[in-house]
């Protein structure tokens, strides 16, 4: 049985989806900078968790975030300008030229990465009906109270604010925090915001309570409930956004439907870089073309995350990361120099897939496979069953250039559980998924063909 930690019960809990596909959410990218490796950190911890579903026969419909409107460069008590606005300044070009040129970016970065993309990617000035459809629902609720500058949500009406966070009672009471302007509560937080006066802005829509923008909170519960139902089995992201932004997600979710939100929250920790986490904020950032100026590749990063489990902190040296690419070289020329069509090593697997149903233990699971390297097993047999690992580990252990023969071909039990839930996704004439899980299949190291007698595999090339 697999077991996830759970944030909000701060406890390791069996997991069991609502329904046959697993639904999963996550934050992304705001994209108006260059990520650096602790948001890639983030997106790797997520892929581990998909990967590991995948491999244990879970279809999964997954989304992702694009935060392209919203996002104040003061998020915990919605001042300051919007951070897409600030980048477009910063760089001479519109709103949406600076968006999409970050968005490219990322998109870029996690298939470096090896990263299986979502079933969607969601931009939030594409939601803009959604969100005030939610807004307007939560007026109606009474939850809701205008100010000069936006529409805010009044988190005292709201019986459990804070569970999330462990917020108690005290902080939730008014006057918490000094110059709260018109807010009510220091807690209270922005559904919709107005520009300010004078204030030339190249983002607004009307809205029924005139010309502005979402808050950066209401997005991301718009969009989740929108493509995967109003309570969704997975709600991912990194630890900071726990005591606002996710908290903050629940409040206005739960208020609005009166169902629970999310059922598993899950939260990766921070890179650290100095005495602090990285952060654009901080100036401390190291970017994917850092990792490739120390002559190393997003896949050795890959490795290098996989020692630490996500929800420890990490740190990213140089010789660190050199120390990884040479393991992952190592297993690379392991893998190559082995003959196709070995077995799987039972035992190993079953020791594999423990570490897995223990909280996504990665550190364990390499340990495993590193017993494999040393053990004095069938070198044929080794390859098969690393490979059959790196369906979830990602690595991109499977050597190309190698033309294999039917007799050769040897399929892991991952990649036929894989396999088999895409056949069902084209059984549903589900083809988005169908295409998400060939792309899961070619991270194996297979390419699939739909021919005429079902589907086909051949090894990549």
């Amino acid at each position: 049985m697999l077991k996830l930690f759970n944030t909000l019960t701060r406890e390791k809990e069996a997991f069991r989806p609502l329904k046959k596909t697993v639904s999963l959410y996550n934050c992304g990218p705001t994209v108006y900078h260059d990520q650096h490796i602790g948001n890639f950190r983030t997106s790797l911890s997520v892929d581990l968790l998909k990967r590991t579903l995948l491999y244990f026969g879970y279809p999964v419909k997954h989304i992702t975030n694009i935060t392209d409107v919203g996002h104040l460069t003061n998020d915990a008590d919605d001042s300051g300008e919007d951070k897409i606005e600030v980048g477009a300044r910063r760089e001479g070009l519109t709103a949406r030229q600076v968006a999409r040129k970050y968005e490219k970016q990322y998109k870029q970065g996690i298939k470096s990465l090896g990263i299986i993309p979502p079933f969607k990617w969601t931009r939030a000035t594409e939601h803009i009906a959604e969100q005030i459809a939610l807004i307007k629902k939560l007026e109606k609720k009474g939850y809701t109270y205008r100010t000069e500058d936006g529409i805010y949500f009044d988190a005292t009406k709201f019986k459990n604010y804070g569970k999330l966070a462990g917020l108690s009672a005290m902080k939730r009471r008014p006057g918490i925090r000094v110059n709260l302007g018109e807010k009510k509560h220091a807690t209270d937080f922005a559904l919709w915001k107005f520009a300010a006066a004078g204030t030339a802005r190249q983002m607004e829509w009307e809205s029924p309570w005139g010309i502005g923008f979402p808050g950066w909170h209401i997005e991301c519960s718009a969009m989740a409930m929108k493509y995967l139902g109003e309570t969704i089995d997975i709600h991912c992201g990194a630890i900071d956004l726990i005591p606002v932004h996710h908290t903050n997600e629940i409040a206005q979710s739960e208020a609005a439907t009166g169902k629970p939100f999310v059922r598993h929250w899950m939260h990766g920790a921070f890179v650290i870089e100095g005495k602090e986490k990285m952060a654009k904020s901080v100036g401390n950032i190291k970017t994917l073309e850092w990792i490739e100026e120390q002559g190393c590749s997003p896949l050795d990063y890959r490795y290098l995350t996989l020692q630490t489990h996500y929800r420890k902190e990490l740190r990213v040296t140089a010789e660190a990361l050199v120390a990884a690419r040479t393991a992952r070289a190592h297993l690379i020329a392991m893998v190559s120099s082995a003959s196709p069509g070995g077995a799987l090593i039972p035992e190993k697997i079953k020791k594999f897939e423990e570490t897995l149903l223990d909280d996504l233990n990665a550190p364990r699971g390499l340990a495993v496979l590193w017993e494999v390297v040393n053990a004095p097993y069938n070198s044929a047999d080794k390859r098969a069953t690393i490979l059959a690992f790196d369906a979830v580990l990602g690595l991109g252990l499977k050597p190309t250039g190698r033309v294999s023969t039917k007799k050769e071909l040897a399929i892991p039990d991952a990649v036929k559980k894989i396999l088999g839930s895409r056949e069902q996704s084209r059984q549903e004439k589900n083809w988005k998924r169908s295409d998400e899980l060939r792309t899961a299949l070619h991270a194996a190291g297979f390419d699939v063909l739909d021919t005429a007698e079902g589907q086909k595999l051949k090894p990549v090339v």
